[in-house]
């Protein structure tokens, strides 16, 4: 019931924001995979909260257990269960919010479809459920390192107006990671912290656009009609909290170029391979990539709860206010980048899984 993602690489998610724990249970990762805790653990920890002062104030370490599925540093081909515990937990600070909406949150709409909902840090539409993701992430990326030497590198393209200027095909880990905000874009990182410093301190929110690069992606991965990969990696980053917007390659931009400015031609590169001159087309082409590195973007909304006042109604129908209260980001974006890696991360490796099953064509390395 919306609970679970993928085909043959599987992922379940479970938990709420203020419960007992969160976690996630992978069904189908190839056995024999080398696998330490301390890798899950790395991901988790670019994704939690507390991580620096524009962040969410919740001091959470996010520690997590493999509880399956793992048997001296190796997969077995069996379900991994990994879980991580709620330390720092406040439902108190949602006192308020138990009878009144949240204005642009999931409150009304858990209501009306649930008739029940969990109000304590939104429960399961809280972005604390993102904590199994990144950890199912973190398997993915291994899988695809090991079988394609697949890379893969997010970082905070936009935050309000502020653009920074990234070249996809050569920004490294590194340079995503050496400020709090993940831009890799030095001076445009310094204007975006000041922004969101200063939205925080006013008690409002700012939103952005996290950009996303794979490289050395394999040909071939993807499947026609319906299933096709930029289709599911849309719908995989779009699963994501704030979510509110998806690009490949060109994007909407291309909506403003002739065909002849936008197509990319083809041409043999050195060791004799079918390449593309450019590649507006992020990497995919009907729905099956291509070889080049896909390319995309996500546009992530304002935090929905914010300490300005708002015009709201409660669950009785009754018109009111609320100033929320509570420990949340003022902007998700640094955040987000892990959570968008570790989506696109899983569709990635069920597209390898479901292609080798199909056809063959991949091997992992000895």
């Amino acid at each position: 019931m919306g609970n679970t993602f993928g085909h043959l690489f599987r992922v379940t998610t479970f938990g709420e924001s203020h419960g007992g724990g969160v976690g996630v249970i992978i069904d189908g990762c190839p056995p024999q995979l080398p696998l330490d805790i301390s890798e899950i653990q790395y991901e988790l920890d670019r994704r939690r909260p507390g991580q620096s002062k524009i962040t969410t104030p919740r001091k959470e370490t996010d520690t997590c257990e493999i509880l399956s599925g793992v048997f001296e540093g190796k997969t077995l081909g069996t379900p991994i269960m990994i879980a991580v515990k709620n330390k720092d937990t406040r439902p108190q600070d949602y006192d308020e919010m138990a009878k009144k909406y949240r204005p642009s949150h999931a409150d009304a709409t858990y209501d009306a479809k649930y008739g029940i909902r969990n109000w304590q840090g939104g429960g399961r539409s809280s972005a604390r459920e993102t904590i199994g993701r990144v950890a199912a992430g973190a398997i993915a990326k291994k899988v695809l390192a090991q079988v394609a030497n697949v890379e893969i590198v997010g970082y905070v393209k936009r935050i309000k107006t502020l653009e920074a200027a990234i070249d996809p095909q050569t920004v490294t880990p590194e340079q995503v990671e050496s400020n709090i905000v993940r831009c890799p874009d030095g001076e445009c990182a310094g204007r975006m912290i000041e922004l969101i410093e200063a939205v925080r301190d006013a008690g409002d929110s700012v939103g952005g656009v996290v950009e996303c690069v794979v490289r050395n992606v394999p040909r071939g991965l993807g499947s026609p009609v319906f299933d096709k990969l930029e289709a599911d990696l849309a719908k995989g980053v779009m699963s994501l909290p704030a979510s509110k917007g998806f690009e490949i390659g060109s994007g909407f931009a291309g909506t403003e170029l002739a065909g002849s400015e936008h197509n990319d031609e083809f041409y043999i590169d050195e060791t004799g391979a079918v390449r593309t001159a450019s590649n507006r087309s992020g990497g995919v082409q009907g729905g099956i990539s291509n070889g080049e590195a896909i390319v995309v973007r996500v546009a992530f909304k304002p935090t929905a709860t914010i300490r300005k006042e708002q015009k709201t109604v409660t669950r009785e129908g009754e018109e009111t206010v609320l100033a929320a209260k509570g420990r949340h980001d003022p902007c998700v974006l640094p955040r987000a980048v892990p959570m968008v890696e570790a989506m696109v991360a899983l569709v990635l490796c069920d597209h390898l899984l479901r292609h080798h099953g199909q056809c063959g064509t991949f091997k992992p390395e000895d």
